[in-house]
């Protein structure tokens, strides 16, 4: 049991690790070959930063366990709200009154409700992937549409040396470096963690699913938590509000779409009757920061880190209903 969880965490390291490298490599492989820094942010900047998870959830349905994979999505975009942005805002505050996230908070409640509408009528299929990425191409395309009306308006875009990840001093054989590193380390780590997590999952008499919405869920939400603590302490509150919608809308559209490509997911009856419920409720949780111009003080931070353990309890001490 003790070999098992330093394994996971070992993978889940390495996942991260591999994500970080493989995000530096192509960003500036990208910029080498021409492609635009405000594309490169959009696209596989975003792409890069969800790679550990999206490999998790492929691995964990190539071996039969995808209550990981489901869990994995729906227990990070509740982390990401209660937590992600709970620390931060229990920590320093957050200023979020003055941030403008409205058309993309906007886009990622679509983007859940979406997604609850495909879980009830699973197992999630091809299809229903398909339909999911292409709301995320929709998104996606509206994001490069409006940058580009700023930038013709004169309001500041990313240049090459503000897009994460970017380095233009990179020699040619540390980009190839990154790129090998990445590609190995994510499936490497994705198996370990996975493999790890299913021990886990049996030793505690415990389902995958519930394994996947606490260790995996709160351990891919971790560069995010950094983040928006990172954020919070420079005064930078739409970063941090930025970060959880986008990467809450990442998960549920490229993520779970991506990998009903791979193969079907079923989703579990407790996800199904709480779970994906407790995801809509934290998310609507933000509406008076995003459309009311409140800001987050540490009362606030006290009450959303207070919800995610009752959340984490609820599931951990009544997890029957998620076998």
């Amino acid at each position: 049991m003790i070999l098992d969880i330093g394994l996971a965490v070992l993978g889940l390291v390495i996942l991260l690790l591999a994500g970080d490298a493989l995000v530096k490599g192509a960003v500036n492989l990208a910029l080498r070959v021409g492609v635009p820094a405000l594309l490169v942010s959009l696209t596989i900047v975003a792409f890069g930063t969800s790679a550990p998870e999206l490999l998790i959830s492929i691995q964990a349905v190539l071996e039969d366990v995808p209550g990981i994979a489901i869990g994995n999505v729906v227990g990070s975009n509740i982390a990401n709200v209660l937590l992600v942005l709970g620390v931060p805002a229990l920590m320093a505050g957050l200023d979020t009154g003055a941030c403008e996230t409205r058309k993309t908070y906007t886009f990622m409640i679509s983007a859940t409700l979406l997604f609850m509408v495909v879980a009830f009528l699973g197992p999630i299929s091809w299809i229903h992937g398909l339909i999911l990425l292409g709301a995320l191409g929709f998104v996606l395309y509206d994001a490069f549409l409006t940058a580009r009306s700023h930038r013709r308006n004169g309001r500041d875009m990313p240049e090459e040396d503000e897009v994460e990840g970017a380095d233009p001093s990179v020699e040619g054989w540390k980009i190839a470096l990154f790129l090998v590193l990445g590609m190995i380390g994510l499936p490497l780590g994705a198996d370990l963690l996975v493999d790890s997590s299913m021990r886990i999952a049996k030793a505690l008499h415990v389902s995958d699913t519930v394994i996947g919405l606490t260790l995996v869920a709160i351990g891919t939400s971790m560069p995010e938590l950094a983040t928006t603590v990172m954020a919070a302490l420079r005064r930078q509150a739409d970063v941090a509000l930025g970060n959880v919608i986008g990467s809450n809308m990442f998960n549920l559209l490229a993520i779970i779409g991506i990998t009903a490509l791979v193969g079907e997911i079923p989703v579990p009856m407790g996800v199904l009757q709480f779970d994906l419920w407790v995801m809509l409720a934290a998310s609507l949780l933000l509406l008076p920061f995003v459309f009311r111009g409140r800001n987050m003080g540490r009362t606030i931070g006290i009450v959303f880190t207070t919800l995610y353990a009752i959340y984490l309890m609820t599931v951990i001490f009544y997890e029957g209903g998620h076998g």
